[in-house]
């Protein structure tokens, strides 16, 4: 699979984005249910209860042609599969890129980070000029909340992640800037399952049996 110049530097611009909000829903409201403590860290925690319940990390039948540990990414639908067994899959609901940062294709885990830091793109900053240069990690302003999952195509950096996030009412949503964005709960359960080495397709469409081998891109408008 070869990365295109156009897919490498959308990819790296889509590091994240700061949610688009209402200061109402920025400020937390309904959407928290209070705090735990993940290392050294003190985060908010989701308040399931205003979730959907579709969004929600459950066990279903999902058959697939991918082995077992697998992340498969329907992009459209919004949902994240952690292959299991017997056709069966652990899914997840994930809020994903909107218009014309949509991108599908396969690559692997090669890093993973425990409450990474954010350093926006440049491509990103010039966007949004008054976006910081850095945010630590573990900071209540980092959007990648407490864990990254790095996903490199033939050895190079895609510039796309999978994380948590710092508004889980984007959640089954068209929002980000091209990453995978989890609630933080559900990106510390995958970041345990997940080894470096696991695979990772992202489906172009539905049932996409047909994606195997595809470029990684840039879907524009």
């Amino acid at each position: 699979m070869r990365l295109s110049r156009r897919a490498f530097v959308a990819g790296t611009a889509s590091a994240a984005a700061l949610a688009a909000t209402s200061p109402a829903l920025a400020q937390g409201g309904q959407w928290y249910a209070g705090t735990a403590v993940d290392g050294s860290v003190t985060y908010r925690t989701t308040n399931f209860g205003v979730v959907d319940p579709r969004w929600k990390r459950q066990m279903v039948v999902y058959n697939s042609p991918e082995k077992p540990g697998t992340i498969v990414i329907d992009t459209r639908n919004h949902y994240l599969y952690w292959i299991w067994e017997n056709n069966t899959a652990l899914r997840y609901g994930v809020g994903v890129g909107k218009e014309g940062f949509k991108w599908y294709g396969r690559a692997r885990v090669d890093r993973k980070v425990l409450w990474p830091r954010w350093v926006p793109p440049e491509a990103m900053r010039k966007r949004s000029p008054n976006l910081p240069k850095m945010v630590e990690g573990g900071s209540p302003k980092n959007p990648l909340g407490p864990r990254g999952i790095y996903l490199f195509a033939n050895g190079q950096d895609t510039g796309y992640r999978i994380h948590g996030n710092t508004a889980p009412w984007s959640i089954g949503k068209d929002a980000s800037s091209g990453c995978i964005r989890m609630f933080n709960e559900d990106v510390i359960d995958l970041y345990q399952r997940t080894p470096i080495g696991t695979e990772v397709l992202v489906l172009e469409h539905l049932g996409g049996q047909e994606n195997e081998g595809v470029r990684m891109e840039v879907k524009e408008s």
